[in-house]
């Protein structure tokens, strides 16, 4: 009888042991998937914030362009009457 129930231990040792190969496995994936996730939204983010980083070059090159107009247009009114 001891023998038998040496058996059993046994069998349910080794069905511990897969179930928890296989909780590792599932938490390795999910972990994999996470990172995996996270490095695809920084790089999303990375890319919109360089797009915007090129806009806002665009607006700041256009605002200094009409600030020399103005500047220009404010110390020569004589260029804007006509005679």
């Amino acid at each position: 009888m001891a023998r038998a129930g040496g058996i059993t231990k046994a069998v349910n040792m080794g069905i511990a042991v897969q179930a928890d190969w296989e909780n590792r496995e599932f938490i390795s994936h999910i972990s994999l998937n996470v990172v995996c996730y996270v490095n695809l939204s920084e790089s999303t983010t990375k890319t919109k914030l360089a797009k915007l980083n090129e806009k806002l070059d665009t607006l700041e090159r256009r605002l200094e362009l009409l600030e020399v107009q103005v500047t220009n247009a404010t110390a020569n009114p004589a260029l804007f009457t006509t005679n």
